[in-house]
């Protein structure tokens, strides 16, 4: 959905839309990728320039100058930075929130909540800059104090997805900068405008030059060459599987620290004691909110045989609830580009080709029914039902507002195919049973556990990561823990 093209744009200012490389402070680059409206075909959304390792090298060079300075700044007065920045968001929460729309896709209220959590996110970890780190430990030699210190990684590289573009590169700045880093991010091509409102609202909250760079541009030019320079300490990732493993392998051979969130098929189990029509407002918030544009997203559901033709038609009424639309006024919004708009339709006549029920959504198996340039790319909820446990539907991730239901006999059996899977991100379970819910809990392989909730949505102050192919499983992000990816340990011993 990226071109060089020439569109009309119903924006006036092209300049309001124009997303640039920030290095050492400076705004830079020739902005030379248009990204169209998924919603409005035609109308640009925001113009991007496109970077090359030299640009890399400067943010990296301006990083690692920057970088001291920052470290020795008493944490408090970064965490005010910080502070400030997050204010900033919530002041142009609107504007932030139009423009993410309109380059993204989502809804309106789902902009608006992104940047709020962005905002929340720069401001929680603001305010752990007062807050105490390191211990002070016991030693059982005489006249001597043993003391822990946390010391920033140095200069560390981001590399963040469209699905979330103001959310995620905060959560992943804002534990980086507090703890005395600086920062190379390389933002989503599909969504360069959000990541450069957070760019401006830590410049204006008094960020020094050179401690925050942003380079634009495609990910093998741009991130290969973050993920292959020395001076990057650690890199924080969030994206596909096979992209994610293939940075983990350059950043092992050197030996650097790597953070990679990547892939989810997460699964809900349905069980009979629970109420059919909560149960499925449970997995329609999952499954269709975000127009299932998230990691979290729910895909898959096992429901066992008492309540399977209760939870359909429960299910099946809400998704007719989520017409997509303009995220300006529409209930869900756009898909986020021709591509994806294209694997979501492929996945689901697939599904229908090889005996699936398509419940939901049946326009999708109108030939005509294509992504292209000349059209709004919207998808409906769609629905998925009589498939094998093995079908490319209920194992791979389509990353779009497609949901398979499957039916399991017994809790067991249910739990046992919530585990069989080459992801383990978030897992669900719908039930009015303690004790279910409490063996689920323990048995799911899942690094994150929903009882009675959608697996999309996290508390930014929770740890958040996956098992098996859907994190590296080492350090998770969001929360206090998100310190420790970007900080090393120290253990001091003062004798008297």
């Amino acid at each position: 959905m990226t071109s060089t093209a020439t569109h009309a744009s119903t924006t006036t200012d092209l300049e309001l839309i124009t997303a640039r490389h920030l290095i050492n402070g400076e705004w830079l680059g020739e902005a030379d990728t248009e990204r169209t409206n998924p919603a409005r075909p035609g109308e640009v959304a925001a113009l991007s320039p496109s970077g090359t390792a030299a640009d890399v090298d400067a943010a990296i060079t301006a990083a690692a100058a920057a970088q001291p300075g920052w470290a020795a700044l008493p944490a408090p007065s970064r965490g005010a930075i910080l502070i400030t920045a997050g204010n900033l968001l919530i002041e142009r929460q609107t504007v932030i929130a139009e423009d993410l729309v309109r380059e993204e896709g989502k809804t309106l209220a789902e902009a608006k909540g992104e940047v709020k959590r962005a905002s929340d996110v720069l401001r929680f970890f603001g305010s752990l800059g007062w807050a105490a780190t390191g211990e002070v430990l016991p030693s059982g030699l005489p006249d001597t104090t043993i003391t822990t210190r946390r010391e920033p990684l140095g200069v560390v590289g981001l590399i963040t997805p469209w699905n979330f573009p103001i959310a995620i590169p905060a959560w992943k700045a804002a534990p980086a900068l507090i703890s005395g880093n600086a920062v190379v991010i390389k933002p989503a091509e599909l969504t360069p405008l959000s990541a450069t409102h957070l760019a401006r609202a830590l410049q204006d909250a008094g960020l020094p030059a050179g401690v925050f760079n942003v380079v634009h541009g495609k990910g093998r030019v741009v991130g290969d060459a973050l993920a292959r320079d020395p001076r990057i300490a650690g890199l924080s990732f969030t994206g596909s599987t096979n992209v994610g493993l293939g940075l983990q392998e350059i950043l092992n051979a050197r030996r650097a620290r790597v953070q990679l969130e990547m892939g989810g098929k997460n699964g809900v189990l349905v069980l009979d004691d629970a109420d059919a029509r909560k149960a499925a407002r449970v997995v329609a918030a999952g499954a269709f909110g975000l127009t299932g544009q998230a990691c979290t997203a729910t895909s898959r559901v096992y429901v066992t045989p008492g309540i399977r033709s209760a939870f359909l038609r429960a299910l099946t009424e809400e998704a007719a609830a989520y017409t997509p639309g303009d995220g300006m006024d529409s209930p869900m919004g756009a898909v986020v580009s021709s591509q994806q708009f294209g694997q979501n339709t492929a996945a689901v006549r697939s599904a229908v080709e090889r005996g699936a029920t398509l419940l939901s959504g049946t326009g999708i198996l109108d030939e005509t029914y294509d992504g292209d340039a000349d059209r709004p790319l919207f998808f409906p909820a769609a629905v998925l039902t009589d498939l094998p446990f093995d079908d490319a539907a209920v194992t791979e991730e389509i990353f779009g507002p497609v949901v398979a239901v499957l039916e399991v006999p017994d809790y067991e059996a249910g739990l046992a195919a919530i585990n069989d899977s080459r992801y383990g991100l978030t897992a669900g379970i719908c039930t009015d049973s303690l004790a279910r819910a409490t063996d689920f809990a323990a048995r799911a392989q899942a690094g994150v556990v929903k009882v009675n909730r959608p697996t999309a949505g996290l508390d930014l102050n929770v740890p958040f990561g996956g098992v098996k192919d859907s994190s590296t499983n080492t350090f998770r992000e969001q929360g206090k823990s998100a310190l420790d990816f970007f900080t090393w340990g120290k253990t001091v011993y003062t004798g008297v």
